[in-house]
């Protein structure tokens, strides 16, 4: 009895002491814990951490001058005509627009004076003027953050209405229609057709909205019919990318059917024209005419050269474009070119915008079609498919392409009554 009192003796502190190091440790994990919850990360914007500033965010109101933004935040007129001098060659201060955002960054001392002003020019660039030590300016771009969606749905009134419902972009229905141009009629799609889609949309500030940019991969169902389109970049040079098929065939022609997107044919291809205004002479039409509102971009129809860019009386702006050694295209009265001889121009690429110069009673793009040397109507050609996929590229293809297209076979079709999911 005495030996158990005497070993209690020595044991209870041991015990105890461990147990107060026990709680020390758990008073220690306890704090790092909580100091992590109350560990609060910077606040970053423009490139600068705004914790360490007065920020005052505003907009451009009416009657505000740059001069006057300058003076309501302490800078003396002397100071102001300085800086206003300082940042010509990169910023006109002329040039501020009403409701335009602008953010100036004040020490945080007594004096509170400014040091930094961003002016916000639209949702991505911006020209930050420093005004500490020496004053400068210079031009920023905020990234952009690119964040991959899926969508599907069931067609039961219209794509652009299906889309909405899915709380997406309804402008996926353009990029689709593009995509399947060639295979797909988008003017006439059936109840009951069905989709799916693998797309990048963009985001600047982490979180506001920039739009789509790219549709990865399309499952598109047309009349109990599939049609898979899958993005793959063919010519790293050129940096030309396309859509294809499960098996690898192109999904596109060699020619889009027109320079110009929602348009309508004004006038045709027609080499027994006969005009009343000139007396009812014969006055062949050797192009092909889409009316469409002035400044609708144009695009070239295919992969070419351009190989004339200029002003002539009767064409007024022009662009002709060589594509190989049998076709060449010509896309006449732009109101603006935007495309130099010796440019490499891909099909979609806009060359031009819609104008009335030359030889024109509205607004329209002259389409011209050259087949060996002699100008034909394009909507009466055999024109060729595009370029098959390269065999050395098929393989590495068809490897790509498996992932992406089990990930698309995968995704839920989403109709307003419920989910359905996948045959």
């Amino acid at each position: 009895m005495v030996k158990n009192k005497s070993f209690l003796k020595s044991v209870i502190p041991v015990i105890l002491f461990l147990f107060f190091m026990s709680c020390k440790n758990d008073k220690k994990v306890e704090q790092k814990e909580l100091e992590k919850e109350q560990k609060v990360e910077p606040k970053i914007r423009f490139g600068f951490n705004l914790d360490k500033y007065v920020v005052l965010n505003d907009t451009v109101s009416k009657g505000d001058t740059f001069g006057g933004i300058l003076e309501e935040n302490r800078i003396g007129y002397p100071a102001i005509f300085n800086i206003v001098n300082a940042i010509k060659p990169v910023f006109d201060v002329r040039k501020i627009r009403l409701g335009k955002p602008y953010t100036v960054l004040s020490s945080k001392d007594s004096l509170q004076a400014p040091e930094v002003i961003i002016y916000e020019h639209d949702i991505r660039n911006y020209t930050i003027i420093n005004l500490k030590d020496s004053i400068y300016a210079y031009k920023e771009i905020k990234p952009i953050k690119y964040v991959e969606k899926e969508v599907s749905g069931i067609i039961n009134s219209s794509l652009s209405q299906t889309l909405d419902e899915a709380g997406v972009n309804v402008n996926l229905a353009n990029y689709m229609s593009d995509i399947y141009a060639w295979t797909i009629n988008f003017f006439k799609l059936y109840r009951g057709d069905k989709f799916r889609l693998v797309y990048t949309d963009m985001y600047v500030d982490d979180s506001t909205y920039y739009g789509i940019h790219k549709i990865k991969a399309a499952y598109f169902e047309h009349r109990g019919e599939p049609f898979y389109a899958f993005e793959f970049e063919t010519d790293k040079e050129k940096g030309i990318v396309d859509y294809f098929s499960e098996s690898g065939k192109n999904l596109r022609r060699a020619f889009l059917k027109a320079p110009v997107k929602y348009s309508r044919i004004s006038s045709r291809y027609n080499l027994k024209r006969r005009i009343a205004l000139y007396g009812n002479r014969l006055r062949p039409h050797r192009g092909t005419d889409f009316a469409a509102s002035v400044g609708t971009p144009i695009m070239t129809t295919a992969n070419g050269t351009v190989i004339a860019s200029s002003y002539t009386s009767g064409n007024g702006n022009y662009v002709k474009v060589k594509h190989n050694s049998t076709y060449t295209t010509q896309y006449l009265h732009m109101k603006r070119r935007n495309a130099r001889v010796g440019d490499f121009v891909k099909q979609g690429d806009v060359i031009g915008w819609v104008g009335m110069t030359g030889n024109t009673s509205g607004p329209h793009v002259c389409y011209r079609f050259w087949k060996n040397g002699v100008q034909v109507d394009p909507f009466k050609q055999k024109l060729p498919d595009a370029k098959p996929m390269k065999k050395e590229l098929l393989e590495e293809y068809l490897d790509k392409i498996k992932p992406i297209k089990q990930q698309l076979d995968n995704i839920e079709y989403i109709y307003k009554e419920g989910t359905i999911k996948p045959i």
